[in-house]
């Protein structure tokens, strides 16, 4: 057999019209998705609307998020649309305000919100680390303290996902400000998951592969093709699929689960070899993550 030749076809992703789950799974529950008008944190707030959850979706950006919401309000809901600087503690609290005002007591937070941008340590400015560290860590942080609050004033049980990535273990070239981040909301998890066990409030924490949107590097569908043919499962990850995993991770179905980090990437930490193409250093790239595979 040729060392070419594949010996299966991938596995597609279940419809979106199929999810792992009831309908009315998350009913009566009203969840909070920081990013929620996008890419990723899109995906969680689709996903939590397909179970029946109403929604807060926050962003910086009104406008943005308004573009989701009709997509949204299509599974049934009542989708609500709050702007948020998540790095501001005063902003965070006025938007847990509105959302309850307009849904009711929060009972899930997603915290999806955050940047990123390819660039090598030594050329990094403090301002650049700092953007991405403030709204990752910052913004986790302040959501969920403000959250666990709420709950514990209301006498409810709660739950939280957080979003990390996959190379908190390995690292990546030119994204140690990324990935310093997504470590660090990795074991704020536990962390936090410690604080607020005897609280009925769960907090766990996903670790994403690549999935690819418009919002990202290598988010068109050729593009997606060409890199999935680089991961054990031959094709990358739909946002479908890590919606229905931060869902499932949120539902009454993981009530036993708290201070966990699962992983999603589609075996891509798998993806090692003794032989492989020459290395060359990050810095003389002409793209510091790397070419697109031909």
């Amino acid at each position: 057999m040729s060392s070419k030749s594949k010996s299966y076809t991938p596995t597609p992703a279940p419809p979106l019209d199929c999810p792992p789950f009831p309908a009315d799974m998350l009913k009566g529950q009203v969840a909070f998705v920081t990013g929620g008008g996008s890419g990723m944190g899109f995906g969680m707030a689709r996903a939590f609307a397909q179970a029946g959850a109403d929604l807060a979706i926050v962003g910086r950006s009104i406008d943005r998020l308004q573009g989701a919401v009709s997509k949204l309000e299509s599974y049934g809901g009542k989708v609500a649309t709050v702007a948020c600087d998540v790095r501001n503690a005063d902003a965070v609290s006025h938007a847990f305000d509105e959302a309850e005002a307009a849904l009711g007591p929060v009972t899930i937070l997603a915290n999806n919100a955050g940047a990123n941008f390819p660039a090598l340590a030594e050329q990094m400015s403090p301002n650049a680390w700092r953007a991405v560290i403030r709204i990752a860590v910052d913004g986790t942080f302040l959501c969920s303290s403000e959250f666990a609050r709420r709950c514990k004033l209301n006498g409810n049980k709660g739950a939280i996902i957080n979003n990390s990535a996959q190379y908190i273990w390995t690292g990546f070239p030119g994204d140690v400000h990324s990935a310093t981040a997504k470590a660090a909301i990795a074991h704020m998890t536990k962390a936090m998951a410690n604080d607020w066990r005897a609280d009925g409030i769960r907090v766990n924490c996903i670790a994403a592969g690549f999935f690819p949107h418009p919002d990202v590097v290598g988010g068109s569908e050729d593009d997606a093709i060409r890199m999935g043919k680089m991961f054990p499962i031959g094709r990358v990850g739909e946002i479908r699929e890590w919606g229905w995993l931060a869902t499932l991770t949120v539902s009454p179905l993981m009530d036993a689960m708290t201070g966990e980090t699962l992983m999603i990437d589609g075996g891509d930490r798998l993806r090692r070899s003794l032989m492989h193409e020459e290395f060359i250093a990050p810095r003389e790239r002409a793209n510091v993550w790397g070419e697109m595979p031909l």
